[in-house]
């Protein structure tokens, strides 16, 4: 079975991580969603309200593209929470030159840790490629529309939670 691990911290997930999402599907047979904990970020939603949020989001994905698609919390290094699912592919979506400048960075140190594990890139469509997790926070605390950027149910998420907060 082709295992493959996408990572993130997805606070919160937006139509970008899906369309990533969706297109890894089809490379391997079950994907794991990488839920990194993370702390130092100050996230929006708990891991927990992360969690449900990608579940929700990737049930139909699931259905369409047939592949088995699981969402892993972890707090561990990247490369041992790929040995820790048995992936031998990490999928990492890719918007600008800047990502890609960490992006293989990140691989180097990965294949230090371990040469087993191979990382695979993919762009992100044109429509997506602007979008970024903090920005679409930021939009929405400024009472901006996100709607472009995420499925209804995170921006009703997105509203309750700065509705709470305010």
């Amino acid at each position: 079975m082709r295992i493959g691990l996408y990572p993130g911290t997805f606070d919160p997930i937006h139509k970008g991580h899906l369309d990533i999402i969706r297109r890894g599907a089809s490379l391997v047979d079950r994907l794991v969603i990488g839920v990194a904990i993370n702390r130092d970020k100050g996230p929006m939603f708990s891991l927990e309200e992360r969690v449900a949020m990608i579940e929700d989001e990737v049930g139909p994905l699931e259905q369409q593209t047939g592949c088995e698609i699981v969402v892993h919390p972890f707090e561990n290094l990247l490369i041992n929470c790929a040995k820790d699912v048995g992936a031998a592919t990490i999928i990492r979506g890719l918007r600008a030159v800047a990502d890609f400048e960490y992006e293989f960075q990140m691989v180097g140190m990965n294949r230090v840790l371990d040469d087993s594990v191979e990382t695979v890139f993919l762009m992100a469509e044109a429509q997506h490629q602007a979008i970024a997790s903090k920005l679409v926070k930021e939009i929405a605390r400024l009472d901006g529309d996100v709607s472009q950027f995420v499925t209804p149910a995170v921006m009703a998420a997105m509203k309750a939670r700065l509705t709470s907060v305010s």
